[in-house]
């Protein structure tokens, strides 16, 4: 027996063995298998059973969801920082995940839209509600769920167009930083001091009005890099990993100041970047020369 025989029949020994422990796991759990359609060369193929690897760093984004949830309702508002900052970690390696090993699926996508909406829509929302916007009653719970439903269409048109669009740029703030904005505010605040018993008034009502642009900004027709060309696996300089390097540092020696800081600036970056190219297209015109044979206006 040559080396191709015996690497063929140790696959599919594998192969055997894996499906005798799914169909071990599917019969003593009452779970319906998954079946989805998938092209693989030009043709459609029904295929059972998810992808293990990438779906496990979702898991683990919608627990950074939930734990952010309870922790906000025990008070600890710096946990639940915190949890929405490795929540938004978990989600950019999930699909990265997926793209580098050919894991892809539909189950996949679907799923890490709903761990997003939990963990990016309901737990910021909760986590501000809990620590200001009580003290506002039903105008502070109306702005928590502008917050949540702005979550929600922002995910929505982004499914609804992930084929049809750019991927180097988004529509409107994706809602990862805008958690992440919310919640290190948040954490901000709570570690220099504020709790519902000594906030001032007005920053209860900065931090209603900074939870609605947010929302706001998600739904914005205003256009933010991705940073999805990224290639991690090309070369790069030294510097670039010194950089690298330094904002781990600054992150670590002060995670609720510089978090807020790096989500601020990236959320205004997208209306700023709008706004100087319209000024710039306004003064193009401006600058170009009259046709000719076209008179000129009398003053």
């Amino acid at each position: 027996m040559n080396e191709s025989e015996q690497s063929e029949n140790t696959a599919n020994t594998n192969n055997q063995t894996a499906a005798d422990d799914t169909s071990i796991i599917e019969e003593y759990l009452p779970i319906d298998e998954h079946v989805e359609e998938v092209s693989e060369d030009g043709k459609q193929v029904r295929r059972k059973g998810i992808f293990l690897l990438p779906n496990l760093f979702t898991s683990a984004a919608l627990f950074a969801g939930f734990y952010a949830i309870i922790n906000a309702i025990n008070g600890d508002f710096a946990a639940a920082g915190l949890a929405i900052f490795f929540g938004q970690l978990l989600d950019g390696v999930d699909g990265r995940v997926a793209r580098m090993t050919n894991t892809q699926s539909k189950f996949g996508q679907e799923f890490d839209s709903l761990s997003d909406m939990v963990t990016f829509g309901v737990a910021p929302a909760i986590i501000v509600f809990m620590w200001c916007l009580s003290d506002l009653g039903k105008l502070g719970w109306a702005v928590a769920f502008i917050y949540v439903a702005s979550a929600a269409i922002r995910l929505a048109r982004f499914n609804a167009q992930a084929e049809s669009t750019d991927n180097r740029f988004f529509t409107g703030l994706a809602s990862p930083p805008a958690a992440t904005l919310v919640a290190s505010s948040v954490w901000l605040g709570y570690d220099l001091g504020f709790t519902a018993e000594n906030m001032p008034f007005v920053m209860v009502l900065a931090m209603a009005l900074l939870t609605s642009a947010v929302g706001f900004l998600m739904v914005m027709n205003v256009r933010y890099h991705s940073f999805k060309g990224i290639d991690f696996s090309s070369r790069v300089s030294v510097a670039a990993l010194f950089i690298f390097l330094l904002l781990l540092v600054l992150i670590a020696s002060n995670p609720p100041t510089v978090l807020f800081i790096l989500a601020a600036s990236y959320a205004c970056s997208g209306p700023l970047a709008s706004l100087w190219q319209k000024l710039a297209g306004q003064s193009k015109e401006e600058g170009q020369p009259k046709e000719e044979g076209q008179p000129e206006e009398k003053v």
